[in-house]
């Protein structure tokens, strides 16, 4: 049969592309039906039969014989004198089946034909890996690395697939050498045309919550339920956790005896400072609880406006704050309040935004950032740490120190 190494590779495809055999022959039937359609005009007269383990296939076209002259559709109607060509004993009325050879089709048809069913294989499969990852999406998954861009990182898992981990998914500190095994979540799988795009990240909460699940027991057996968790990648992270069985320390299962269960987590962190908070439905008590190590006085609320003035003495408001302001912003996120911190004792202060005429807005925003939004609150500061954790030169904060300073000794 001339099949012309067409579907030499049925059974190539079926090994190499895990398709199972029903899909790989309705994939074949649906191909070589639409070339009937093309050459013939209809395929409603056509049978197919498909062995795709050996590789064989047979097409064969039934038509109504007729007598001589009366044809008027020649892919359903046969002439008598047509057909006892095929067999002598046919008669008027009589159907005739006739085996069409591949070779019929043209050659044209046969490569347009191998590519369409190609290209059939391909969609199926692609659809198949977007399905299986869409299902994976806020799931751990390890893949290798492969090739190292400057904005990605493209990593193969164990089947070929690939995984793309951006440059903004990563974390600061990470470094990854070809080969090297990844772990992240799958962020995101997207149709791209017919191939499907996924996305690894490291930077996501959801991979920090994943990993107290893998790690600690008890979170996955769901006794320990983690209500949030919210991270700067690789500085600083806070989750919130609690437990419906009393007898069960939530914070103490999930660092473990000097920290010997979160160790593991960090260290898949790059070093990421972990704070575990058990969590509370009281806003007052949850506020304090996410602004440690620093200990709060007194916290005073607004809940319509989503304030909350927290009072603590003048050598815990450093700790509240944290290198960078990373621990009042991660507090903030945790808790849904915009946090304001004020000193105990400390009775003249004035509003950084009352130096607005002297001190550009744009000066005032980046002490903002770090939580210092008073004119005191800047002055406890060493001129050498506030540049360090600013976007500030030195001379500016040296000259935004000396305003400050000329306010209150007025």
């Amino acid at each position: 049969m001339e099949n012309l190494a067409l579907i030499e590779s049925f059974s190539e495809f079926k090994d190499d592309k895990f398709i199972d055999r029903v899909t790989l022959m309705a994939i074949l039937e649906d191909v070589f039906r639409n070339a009937l359609k093309k050459k013939f005009g209809s395929d409603d007269n056509f049978d197919i039969i498909i062995n795709p383990d050996k590789g064989d296939l047979e097409i064969w076209r039934n038509r109504v014989v007729v007598e001589d002259g009366e044809v008027e559709d020649p892919n359903e109607e046969i002439s008598l004198t047509e057909a006892r060509k095929i067999e002598p004993d046919f008669e008027v009325g009589e159907d005739v089946s006739e085996e069409v050879k591949l070779i019929d089709l043209g050659r044209r048809a046969i490569l347009a034909l191998r590519q369409n069913l190609i290209s059939k294989i391909h969609e199926h499969d692609n659809t198949t890996i977007y399905k299986q990852f869409k299902d994976l999406e806020g799931e751990i998954y390890t893949a290798e690395v492969h090739h190292i861009r400057h904005k990605a990182i493209i990593l193969l898992d164990d089947e070929g697939n690939e995984i793309i981990l951006p440059k903004e998914k990563q974390i600061p500190s990470d470094f990854f050498r070809k080969g090297d095994n990844v772990r992240g979540i799958i962020e995101s799988v997207e149709l791209k045309g017919n191939k499907p795009t996924i996305i690894m990240s490291r930077t996501s909460p959801i991979f920090l919550e994943q990993l107290f699940f893998q790690e600690i027991p008890e979170v996955f057996d769901g006794l320990i339920t983690i209500k949030k968790a919210v991270r700067i990648p690789g500085e600083k992270a806070k989750v919130a956790v609690d437990s419906y069985d009393d007898r069960i320390d939530p914070v103490g299962a999930c660092v473990g005896m000097k920290g010997s269960r979160i160790h593991g987590i960090v260290r898949e962190l790059g070093n990421e400072n972990i704070d575990v908070i058990n969590w509370t439905n009281n806003a007052q008590l949850m506020v304090t609880r996410a602004l440690s190590p620093a200990r709060v006085s007194s916290v005073k609320l607004n809940d319509e406006k989503k304030t909350a003035q927290v009072y603590l003495k003048p050598e815990e408001v450093s700790k509240a704050i944290g290198r960078g302001g990373h621990n009042i912003r991660l507090a903030g996120q945790l808790t849904g309040y915009e946090i304001d911190v004020f000193r105990e004792g400390v009775e003249e202060d004035v509003e950084l935004t009352e130096f607005s005429d002297e001190i550009e807005s744009w000066v005032i925003e980046e002490f903002k950032k770090i939580g210092l939004d008073t004119a005191r609150s800047v002055l406890e500061q060493d001129v050498s740490d506030l540049v360090k954790r600013t976007d500030l030169e030195e001379e500016t904060v040296q000259e935004v120190v000396r305003i400050l300073r000329e306010e209150f000794e007025d």
